[in-house]
C-alpha cells in the first residue's frame, strides 16, 4: 500500500481525523486561522488501499510573522509542537513523519526564515529523516512535573511552600478567564512581562479568545485587592497538562510572590483534575544559566534533555548556524 500526504489550510476542508492532541487538531487550527498574522498548515497522510483511504497520520504547522527592532524588519517562522498524531504501527511512524515533513517543507520553506521543531515525545525520534530534510539539532532543556505519585506539595521546599501559603493569607485569589474584560487583562499582562524576552511570542487577543472556548484550555489571572498580579493559560490533552504562558508582577508586588503562587495554582489543579504530568512548554533559551528555567525545577519537576531542530532559509546561514551548535 501507499502513503500519499495531503496539506490543507482550512479546516473545513479537513477528512475525518480519529482523535488528535490539541496540539495538531482541526480545533487549534481554526484558533490560528482567525490569528492575525498566522497560517495554519495540516499535513495529512493516507493509507491508500482497498476501497477508502484511510487517514494513517496528521501533524499541524503554524507560520507566522515577526517582527525584530534590531535591526529593524518583519520575518516568518514556521513552529511545530511535537511530532504529529499516528493512527498506525508504531514501527511506520517515523517515515510516515518523515514524508509529512518533507511535504511541510516544500509547501512552506522558501516563504520562512526558519522552521521550528521542539517537544518531540523522544529525544531521537525522526533524527535521520529531520538531518535528511536539512534541520540541524540544538540541544534543549525540558522541565516535566510528574502529578501522580504524590501530592505536589510534598515535592516543594520549605522556602517555596512559605512563599506560596503567604500569597494565600494575604489574599491573592485565582480567577478563571471567561469575559471579555477578564481577557483583554490577560493579554495586557502577558504581552507587557514579554515584551524584552528575545525569543518569547505571544499571539494577538484572537487567539487567545479561541482558546477560551475550548474545554480543554484553562486561563487564570492571580488576583490581589483587584488587581491582575499573574497570569497562566495551561492546555489539557491526553493525560498530561501543557503550561504554555504565563506572566507575573514579580518586582511590583515581590511580597506576594504572583509567580510561585500563579504557578503553584496551575499544577495543583491540573493534579486535582487526575492529569499525570505538567510539561512546561518553555523554559527559555538553553543557555547553562538560567534564572527562570531554575525556578520552574523548585516546584519538583525532572529536567529532561532534548533537541530542538531548525531549518534556517539561506542554507548557507542554516550550514553556520550547525556548525556553531552541532
Amino acid at each position: 500500500m501507499t502513503i500519499t500526504t495531503h496539506t490543507f489550510t482550512s479546516a473545513s476542508d479537513l477528512p475525518p481525523l480519529p482523535g488528535v492532541s490539541f496540539f495538531h487538531s482541526p480545533a487549534l487550527m481554526e484558533i490560528y486561522a482567525q490569528t492575525p498574522g498566522h497560517s495554519p498548515y495540516m499535513v495529512v497522510a493516507m493509507r491508500e488501499g482497498e476501497g477508502e483511504d484511510r487517514v494513517v497520520g496528521c501533524m499541524l504547522a503554524v507560520v507566522r510573522s515577526r517582527a525584530s527592532w534590531l535591526p529593524p524588519y518583519v520575518y516568518w517562522q514556521c513552529r511545530i509542537y511535537g511530532e504529529g498524531c499516528y493512527f498506525c504501527d508504531a514501527a511506520d511512524r517515523e517515515d510516515i513523519f518523515g514524508q509529512m515533513l518533507r511535504a511541510l517543507t516544500r509547501r512552506v520553506g522558501r516563504r520562512v526564515l526558519f522552521i521550528e521543531v521542539s517537544h518531540l515525545s523522544q529525544k531521537m525520534f525522526g533524527y535521520g529523516h529531520l538531518r535528511q530534510a536539512g534541520f540541524f539539532p540544538v540541544r534543549w532543556m525540558s522541565i516535566h512535573n510528574s502529578l501522580h505519585s504524590k501530592p505536589v506539595e510534598e515535592r516543594l521546599s520549605p522556602k517555596t511552600i512559605g512563599h506560596i501559603e503567604a500569597a494565600r493569607r494575604k489574599g491573592v485569589a485565582f480567577e478563571q478567564v471567561s469575559s471579555d474584560e477578564a481577557l483583554d487583562t490577560f493579554v495586557g499582562l502577558l504581552r507587557r512581562h514579554n515584551q524584552l524576552k528575545l525569543k518569547r511570542f505571544i499571539p494577538r487577543k484572537p487567539f487567545f479568545q479561541g482558546m477560551m472556548h475550548q474545554d480543554c484550555c484553562h486561563m487564570t489571572i492571580a488576583r490581589y485587592r483587584g488587581k491582575a498580579i499573574g497570569c497562566q493559560a495551561t492546555i489539557y490533552t491526553g493525560d498530561n497538562a501543557y503550561l504554555w504562558f504565563m506572566a507575573f508582577k514579580r518586582k511590583s508586588y515581590a511580597m506576594l510572590h504572583p509567580a510561585e503562587a500563579t504557578v503553584f495554582d496551575a499544577i495543583k489543579r491540573a493534579q486535582n483534575d487526575g492529569r499525570q504530568h505538567m510539561v512546561f512548554l518553555d523554559v527559555g533559551l538553553p543557555f547553562r544559566r538560567n534564572n527562570f528555567r531554575e525556578f520552574i525545577l523548585r516546584f519538583g519537576g525532572k529536567p529532561v534533555s532534548t533537541f530542538r531542530w531548525f531549518l534556517v532559509r539561506p542554507r548557507w546561514l542554516g550550514r553556520l548556524l550547525s556548525r556553531l551548535f552541532s
